[in-house]
């Protein structure tokens, strides 16, 4: 006999079980981000010379991220070595490692190192990061657009929203690029 589905929740009912808002991480879809940067640390440079082409700084929302990203990417398009111990060394050479916030840098650059991401989906991770990039685009430009209601002359208003659907238009393009759906 299969049990029955209550329509009804029994209030009598232990509720140890029942997820509580601490228990989830609201920040989950920035998880992605460590990964695809973790990825980019371990894997060979052709691998890393596409994500970094397909990447901009700007797609990642965290700054440190865009951080260690734009170090990344510098030391891929020189052609060196773009793992943990180079990008430390970069970081310290521009004297990004010193003082509190340059061990704050370099124990965030452990921990993503070590997050566990395989070097073979550096190219999903970074589909994943440019799509979670053009969500959080709309969603700017739906607050420009609200602000540009409230703020701009009535005869900028147009051009305005002309100007951010272009801009949408151009990372939807960019997007469909990176997923094969351009033609």
């Amino acid at each position: 006999m299969t049990a029955a589905l209550v329509l009804v929740p029994d209030d009598t009912a232990a509720d140890t079980d029942q997820i509580q808002v601490g228990d989830i991480d609201t920040n989950t879809h920035t998880d992605v981000e460590a990964l695809c940067l973790c990825a980019l640390l371990w894997a060979p440079t052709e691998a890393a010379a596409r994500a970094v082409a397909a990447l901009e700084a700007e797609d990642f929302e965290r700054p440190i991220h865009r951080e260690l990203f734009t170090v990344i990417a510098r030391l891929v398009r020189a052609g060196k070595p773009h793992d943990t111990t180079m990008v430390a060394a970069e970081l310290e050479r521009t004297g990004n490692l010193a003082g509190h916030h340059g061990s704050e840098r370099s124990r965030y650059l452990a921990n993503i190192t070590t997050r566990g991401a395989d070097h073979i989906a550096v190219d999903h991770y970074t589909r994943t990061v440019v799509s979670q990039a053009y969500r959080r685009s709309f969603r700017a430009a739906a607050q420009s657009l609200a602000q540009a209601a409230d703020q701009l002359p009535e005869d900028q208003l147009f051009e305005h929203m002309v100007t951010l659907g272009r801009q949408q238009r151009a990372a939807t393009n960019r997007l469909n690029h990176l997923r094969g759906e351009d033609q």
